[in-house]
């Protein structure tokens, strides 16, 4: 796996491209109008795509299909720290469709404690959690 990262501008803006030329902006959330991601965000958003991919394909194996998915992900650091990793992970899951409870809950519980690989990279720093809301409501774990 490999990325090129090439600078745009005299600042923190740039462009990140992969072996498949898919192309990522980043830039530095502290900068007046940010061009792109922060590189902290994009962990966020790593965890939330890995996580939620492997809760799809979780769900698909057991013929279970979903008619939404949406996460909220927020992360949490000790202002000051250097560096400052994330302490604290929370991911809002919110599912729709005809999913049986313990379904989705062991759905999200595998791919946080087994499958997903950022979040067992994120986990050596952070305290990861996460609630799962269900066709409208909040599902108990």
């Amino acid at each position: 796996m490999k990325i090129h990262l090439k600078r745009l501008n005299n600042n923190y803006h740039f462009e990140t491209t992969n072996e498949r030329g898919d192309v990522v902006q980043l830039d530095n959330k502290s900068e007046p109008n940010p061009q792109g991601a922060s590189p902290m965000e994009l962990l966020l958003m790593g965890i939330a795509g890995c996580s939620g991919i492997d809760i799809v394909m979780i769900l698909k194996k057991q013929q279970l299909e979903m008619t939404n998915l949406e996460m909220d992900v927020e992360g949490f650091r000790v202002d000051g720290a250097v560096p400052n990793v994330f302490r604290r992970i929370h991911l809002k899951i919110t599912i729709d469709g005809e999913i049986p409870e313990n379904k989705a809950v062991r759905a999200v519980d595998l791919s946080l404690e087994k499958y997903c690989s950022v979040a067992k990279m994120l986990e050596k720093t952070a305290e990861i959690t996460s609630e799962i809301i269900l066709n409208g409501s909040p599902v108990k774990k």
